[in-house]
C-alpha cells in the first residue's frame, strides 16, 4: 500500500511512519520541519538528541533496507505542491498528523492562537480539497484528540464520536438520531480539532471521502521497536511547559531529585496511551477503513485513564521521589471523572501497554539518559541547563509548568 503521512517528521509521525514502513508499505513523508523550528521559538530542546530529517532517512535505509521519501512542504499554505503530490504519488491512504499539538503552545499568545487556527483547520482543509481535486479515492486517517469532548462528566461513558439522542416534536412524535458528541474544547488547539470534525463530516457527506478520526489520550513512551534500531531513529522526549506532557515532566523532575509538582488536589483524570500503542492503533485503522458511503469512523484512541495525583504516586513508588502540591494555574475542575468507550480498537486486535508494566522501562531509560552527565561528575540538572536550552529560566519554568 502506498501511505502519505503528513506531518511524518513529528512525535507520533515519524515512528508511524517507520512502523508502516517496516511492515512492507510504500511510505512518503511530507512535512515543514516547523516543530524544529518551535524548538528554536521556544529555547528548549527534546532531551533526546533529534538528528535532522536526512540523517533519520538514511538510517532507516542503512538498518532496515527500506527507502522513505521526502518532500518539505508547508500543506496548510502550498496547495498547489500538496496537489501535484497527491496527484502523482496516488496514495491509498494518507493519514494526517501536520497540526501544530500543543494545547499550552496555542494559547501563549494571540499570535500562536491565529497561527494554530491558520496551520490546522487550513492543513486539514487543503488535504480534503486536493483529494477531491485530485479525483482519488484514498482513506484519509486523521490524528484528532479526546480534548475534543472536554475533561467535564456527563455521568455517562464517553461514545466513539456519536451521541444517540432523542427529540420529542410538537405533535408528540419521538425521533431517534445520532449526532456528533458535543464539542467541548478548552483551548485552542482542541478548538481546531472539533472544527476538524465538521470538515471532514462534510466531504464525507459532499465528496464521499472515506475519513476515519482517531481521538487519541495523552501519549507516554519515547520508542518504539522500530525508533530503537538505531540512535538516530530516536523519538522526540520533550518536557518543557508546552509540549512536554504531565507523564514527561514528572519523569524529568524525578530524575533530577525536583518534587512532583501536583497542580491542585491531582484530581484531573485524563487519558493515557503508549507510542507503540498509538503507531499500532493506526496501522488497524489503515487496515480496517470505512466502507463507501458510510460516515466518518470515529475512535477514540486511549487504554486507560489516571487521576494526575495516582500518576505522581505511581512514580514516585518506582523513585522514591517527592510529591509537591501547588496550586492550579489552570481554569479547569478540581476534579472530574472520565469514562471513555474504546471497544473498537480493542475489538480489531489492540493489545495495550500499560502504565503499570511499561513505566518501570520508562523510568530507567529516562534517568540513564539525564544521569549520564554523571559519569563525569556534573550535576545532571546542570548538565540539562547548559546542554538542551539557551535559556536557563526556561527549563525552570519547565519543570514546573503546566501539564
Amino acid at each position: 500500500m502506498k501511505i502519505l503521512v503528513v506531518g511524518g517528521d513529528g512525535f507520533c509521525g515519524w515512528p508511524t511512519a517507520l512502523h508502516l514502513s517496516n511492515l512492507g508499505h510504500d511510505i512518503v513523508i511530507t512535512d515543514d520541519l516547523s516543530r524544529r523550528k518551535i524548538d528554536i521559538e521556544l529555547e528548549v530542546e527534546s532531551l533526546t538528541p533529534i538528528r535532522p530529517i536526512s540523517v533519520r532517512l538514511a538510517a532507516w535505509k542503512e538498518v532496515s533496507g527500506k527507502d522513505i521519501r521526502f518532500e518539505n512542504i508547508n500543506v496548510a499554505k502550498n496547495y498547489a505542491r500538496l496537489l501535484h503530490l497527491i496527484e502523482s504519488e496516488k496514495p491509498d491512504a494518507i493519514i494526517h498528523f501536520a497540526e501544530q499539538r500543543a494545547a499550552p503552545y496555542s494559547m501563549k499568545s494571540s499570535y500562536h492562537k491565529r497561527y494554530t487556527v491558520d496551520n490546522n483547520i487550513n492543513a486539514t482543509n487543503n488535504i480534503l480539497a486536493a483529494i477531491v481535486e485530485a479525483g482519488i479515492d484514498p482513506h484519509l486517517v486523521h490524528l484528532g484528540t479526546m480534548g475534543v469532548y472536554g475533561y467535564g462528566t456527563a455521568g455517562m461513558k464517553i461514545p466513539e464520536g456519536y451521541l444517540p439522542i432523542k427529540i420529542e416534536t410538537d405533535d408528540g412524535r419521538e425521533i431517534t438520531q445520532e449526532i456528533l458528541y458535543p464539542a467541548n474544547p478548552g483551548s485552542i488547539y482542541h478548538l481546531t480539532k472539533t472544527q476538524d470534525q465538521l470538515l471532514f463530516a462534510f466531504y464525507n457527506k459532499n465528496d464521499g471521502l472515506k475519513v476515519t478520526d482517531l481521538h487519541q489520550g495523552i501519549v507516554w513512551g519515547t520508542q518504539t521497536s522500530e525508533t530503537r534500531k538505531d540512535e538516530r531513529l530516536i523519538n522526540r522526549f520533550d518536557y518543557d511547559g508546552d509540549y512536554g506532557t504531565v507523564l514527561n515532566r514528572f519523569l524529568m523532575q524525578s530524575a533530577v531529585d525536583y518534587p512532583m509538582t501536583v497542580h491542585g488536589t491531582g484530581g484531573q483524570t485524563r487519558a493515557f496511551i503508549h507510542i507503540q500503542d498509538t503507531v499500532r492503533c493506526i496501522q488497524l485503522a489503515i487496515e480496517n477503513p470505512p466502507q463507501h458511503g458510510e460516515r466518518v469512523q470515529i475512535l477514540n484512541q486511549m487504554t486507560e485513564t489516571h487521576r494526575v495525583r495516582d500518576l505522581a504516586k505511581m512514580i514516585a513508588d518506582k523513585t522514591n521521589a517527592k510529591i509537591e502540591y501547588v496550586n492550579n494555574p489552570r481554569n479547569e475542575a478540581a476534579e472530574n471523572e472520565l469514562d471513555v468507550e474504546n471497544q473498537r480498537l480493542l475489538g480489531l486486535g489492540l493489545n495495550p501497554i500499560t502504565l503499570e508494566e511499561g513505566l518501570l522501562e520508562e523510568v530507567t531509560e529516562n534517568r540513564q539518559e539525564i544521569c549520564a552527565p554523571l559519569r563525569q561528575n556534573q550535576n545532571p540538572l546542570h548538565f540539562l541547563l547548559d546542554h538542551n536550552a539557551r535559556n536557563r529560566q526556561k527549563i525552570i519554568h519547565a519543570l514546573n509548568d503546566y501539564y
